[in-house]
């Protein structure tokens, strides 16, 4: 493969730690308070949320449908009824309180597709973070593809092509 180097020409420490925050749990802010931090993988949408102090599993209310997430507590209100961004693979999504913080993994219905957002209005990627996301999603494609190989110091100079349809596009396992 010619469109990726071992190591990227002229990276700035600036540049590595812009793409280090765009690769990372991205934040969906309302009114200066962080509703829920948010990253995808390959295969995977997480969701992470601060539930209030010593809230149990039994009090969560969460549902997930194919295009729909509604997250609450039993008996009031749902704190999120929103849409997702894309289809969602309900049989490989679930949802955990793991270290006091609520997980909600969504299945990517369609593997290897770059999400420009968590839920449907609430903000997109901007152009930068979605293409280094695009570049993650892409490393993690070949590693899926040839895991006798190391693609962890690799990078990409330049755009990396999209991950779902490049070259014939991606299997599922």
């Amino acid at each position: 493969f010619n469109c990726w180097l071992p190591v990227m020409q002229g990276e700035t420490p600036e540049l590595r730690q812009l793409s280090e925050k765009a690769r990372g749990r991205q934040k969906f802010i309302f009114d200066g308070r962080t509703v829920y931090e948010w990253e995808q993988t390959l295969d995977e949408v997480h969701l992470y949320i601060q539930p209030p102090p010593g809230i149990t599993k039994h009090q969560l209310d969460i549902k997930i449908a194919p295009r729909h997430l509604t997250v609450g507590m039993r008996g009031n209100p749902p704190f999120l009824n929103e849409d997702t961004v894309s289809l969602v693979d309900t049989a490989d999504s679930f949802w955990m309180i793991e270290d006091g913080e609520l997980h909600i993994q969504l299945g990517k219905a369609r593997k290897a597709e770059t999400w420009s957002g968590a839920l449907a209005g609430h903000g997109q990627l901007d152009v930068f973070t979605e293409q280094e996301i695009n570049k993650k999603i892409m490393l993690e494609r070949f590693q899926e593809e040839h895991p006798g190989f190391d693609f962890s110091g690799a990078s990409f100079s330049g755009q990396a092509p999209n991950a779902r349809n490049f070259m014939g596009g991606v299997t599922y396992k």
